[in-house]
């Protein structure tokens, strides 16, 4: 099942960074990207946490489990869209602890 726009609009809206936080749809699944680090994905209208230090320290108890099939378990966050405080941290220090992104390849002739 596809995730609703409406769901990762609501996700953005909970996080609460603006700007700074960046969503695109990747087969009909979406990644958000906060200053253009993946931080997280919307997969069947969840909210799937890189996995990092900073989900483990900052949300330990969050629930396992892989966001398309053959993925690693990733921290699910559906609890924390309750608590935009709490997400807000998760994503911001869970940005911190990834690198940065790579630099795009210039694009040749056609």
């Amino acid at each position: 099942m596809a995730t609703d726009r409406d769901f990762v609009d609501y996700v953005a809206e909970q996080i609460g960074l603006g700007e700074r936080l960046a969503y695109k749809k990747m087969f009909g699944e979406y990644a958000l990207y906060l200053d253009g680090k993946v931080v997280a994905f919307a997969c069947d209208n969840s909210l799937f946490i890189k996995p990092s230090k900073a989900s483990a320290e900052l949300a330990p108890d969050l629930p396992q489990a892989p966001p398309y099939p053959g993925a690693k378990d990733y921290p699910v966050a559906d609890e924390l869209l309750d608590d935009p405080d709490a997400l807000r941290r998760v994503v911001v220090a869970t940005a911190a602890r990834m690198p940065p992104p790579k630099p795009k390849a210039p694009r040749g002739p056609r």
